[in-house]
């Protein structure tokens, strides 16, 4: 879990991307694609696996998307990596029953514990803090620049 894997890091920027893009409309995955440089055999996935965990909600139709299925600071870095662990078919080492004694009763739980650690951080991060960051940097909200309040 230490290393970030490309799903991990696609997702993690596909809903800050939601997030930080959306208007009133739902945010299209070819815009996804096109901001962050996605592949969309990674996006897709991704994205209906969030769907399924309630982190996003799919909209159908002709002006369909994707949108956040709460409210972005109820939203963690932690509940997204979470997601992605699942879907990550490869086996972890840390759960091996093979192996030296000092690797299954030392090194493992110490392991265990960064781990542990690392998420325990990453719960503290939310989508919101993450779209506060991102308009500090000056970059540009094509949501927010779509927005008209004249009436």
């Amino acid at each position: 879990m230490l290393k970030l894997s490309k799903k991990t890091l696609y997702a993690i920027e596909a809903v800050l991307d939601i997030a930080y893009h959306a208007a009133s409309e739902p945010v299209q995955s070819r815009d996804i694609t096109r901001r962050q440089e996605i592949p969309r055999r990674y996006l897709e996935q991704a994205l209906q696996q969030l769907v399924r965990e309630d982190i996003l909600v799919g909209v159908r139709g002709p002006r369909g998307g994707y949108q956040l299925a709460r409210e972005r600071r109820r939203i963690t870095i932690g509940n997204i990596v979470r997601v992605v662990r699942e879907m990550e078919t490869s086996d972890d080492p840390i759960h091996d029953t093979n192996g030296s004694e000092l690797g299954i009763k030392v090194v493992r739980p110490m392991w265990v514990d960064l781990q542990n650690d690392i998420m325990e951080r990453l719960d503290t991060i939310t989508v919101d803090d993450l779209c506060d960051q991102a308009a500090k940097t000056g970059i540009e909200s094509e949501g927010r620049k779509n927005l008209d309040f004249s009436i």
